[in-house]
């Protein structure tokens, strides 16, 4: 799968690393991936809310560490 742009949001607390994930989100085309690093523990909830009210696919969530991460593909 091809990522078009990555977002660091580690270091982030809620709602920032969802805030920047929108504007960056904002900037691709519909159908481009964003992977998105996080280390908020409210991530794990925030990200696939915020893809689904917003129309984005949650692709994937893992975690390697103690760091979340997200592949989003804009809607």
């Amino acid at each position: 799968m091809d990522v078009t742009a990555e977002l660091d949001a580690v270091g982030l607390l809620c709602p920032l690393p969802v805030l920047k994930a929108r504007k960056r989100l904002s900037q691709l085309a519909t159908g481009e991936v964003l992977r998105i690093l996080a280390d908020d523990p409210a991530a794990v909830i925030d990200v696939p809310h915020f893809c689904n009210e917003a129309g984005h696919q949650l692709l994937s969530m893992q975690d390697e560490g103690a760091v979340q991460i997200y592949l989003v593909r804009r809607g």
